[in-house]
């Protein structure tokens, strides 16, 4: 009987200790809570490969979810004003970083610029400043390239555009043969059209920000002239929908970020699936060169652990994971010796788009502008609207707005 009241006691304290560490979000563990915007992919490869060996090294458990990147400023802003401290660490577009800034809703980063690695490309560290104040750090740099089937190309006896005159007669040569367009442009709205138009406008010679000048005249006028070659899902195209409408065959080609590498040719191993760094305008090849930084709010309660969790993600180790299980460009010089042979025209791809890569200006007032020129993108290219005066139309409206915005 003694036995048995003693062997009760001990399974009791056993089952005790277990309740007090793991009961309640284990007690003993520290926990780091981020925000990031992500595809299902691309969460995985986080999940299996990237946070379990940080969190085994410091004891922690990773709070990782989704946030959009256009959501990410009211989302800071309102815990901000309730008090709260709920995101201890962001991932965020370097194209949505403006109103953060104006907001005073991220910490000065200045005091660690010594964490960052001599292997981290300068430009990706300037992109991150502001005032000469280093509000972000570099995660990962990203632009986008062009893939095409190569099976329909190479069966007509094709190669893909190299420059604008040839993706028109290329568009016209696929929907005479086949009933239907087969060019894709990213028209569903939102960054992927107001980026896509950004590059277009770039690639003729004009400043997106003007609205609309000759350049932005010329880039819409070829957009206009391109819609009857376009293919019927463009409306719904974009940086996700993308794939699968190349990997059904209702596209032949299409710009998209190279994540989509991993996606269409290593997990779906749609081998005719080949790509380039893209098409010359009047102005020649240009690129926007996107991505994420990371950034802390200013009431960030784990801002060591975070500061660590940076380090982590910016070591050569986890950003070769990312190169090579996601197809992602690095902010490393020394992340490529894993790239297997299938990957690397690739990344030859990304490197030459890259090179002829442009940085957007920071402009608190992108919200609008996005706002604007997807309008002006519908009328002018989905409903033929007469081009320069739909941007002379929305150039006066976003105007208006910029002022009230304070710019």
């Amino acid at each position: 009987m003694k036995r048995n009241v003693l062997h009760l006691i001990a399974v009791l304290f056993v089952v005790h200790g277990a309740l007090i560490f793991y009961g309640c979000g284990r007690e003993s563990a520290k926990s780091l809570t981020i925000a990031m915007s992500l595809g299902e992919e691309e969460w995985k490869v986080m999940r299996q490969d990237i946070f379990p060996p940080f969190q085994q090294k410091y004891d922690v458990i990773i709070n990782a979810y989704q946030v959009e990147s256009g959501q990410l400023a009211t989302k800071l802003e309102a815990l901000e004003r309730s008090g709260k401290s709920e995101i201890d660490l962001f991932a965020q577009d370097n194209m949505n970083l403006a109103m953060l800034i104006n907001k005073d809703l991220v910490l000065d980063l200045s005091a660690y610029r010594s964490l960052l690695s001599s292997q981290i490309m300068p430009n990706l560290i300037k992109a991150c400043e502001f005032k000469e104040k280093l509000m972000f750090l570099p995660f990962r740099p990203n632009v986008q390239i062009v893939y095409y089937n190569a099976d329909a190309f190479e069966a007509n006896g094709l190669t893909p555009p190299q420059a604008w005159k040839e993706l028109l007669s290329i568009g016209r040569y696929f929907k005479n043969k086949e009933g239907t367009g087969k060019i894709l442009i990213k028209g569903f709205g939102g960054n992927a059209t107001a980026t896509q138009v950004y590059e277009f406008i770039l690639q003729a010679g004009g400043d997106p920000y003007f609205f609309n000048d000759e350049g932005c005249v010329k880039a819409f006028e070829f957009l206009q002239r391109l819609k009857p070659y376009l293919s019927e899902d463009s409306k719904r195209a974009k940086w996700d929908t993308t794939n699968m409408i190349l990997a059904n065959r209702g596209a032949y080609i299409a710009q998209n970020w190279p994540f989509g590498v991993s996606v269409l040719i290593k997990k779906y191993k749609l081998d005719f699936i080949k790509t380039y760094s893209g098409w010359k305008g009047p102005a020649g090849e240009r690129h926007v060169i996107g991505g994420d930084v990371f950034g802390l709010p200013k009431n960030s309660k784990n801002k060591k652990l975070a500061l660590k969790f940076i380090s982590y993600m910016q070591s050569k180790e986890a950003q070769e994971i990312m190169v090579s299980k996601l197809g992602w460009p690095s902010i490393r010089e020394d992340a490529y010796a894993r790239v297997e042979e299938w990957q690397r025209p690739h990344f030859e791809s990304v490197k030459q788009a890259l090179r002829n890569g442009v940085f957007r200006k920071q402009v608190e007032w992108w919200p609008a502008y996005e706002k604007y020129i997807n309008t002006a993108f519908r009328e002018i290219v989905f409903n033929k609207a007469p081009v320069k005066e739909t941007l002379d139309k929305y150039k006066a409206k976003l105007e208006k707005e910029k002022r009230y915005i304070g710019d």
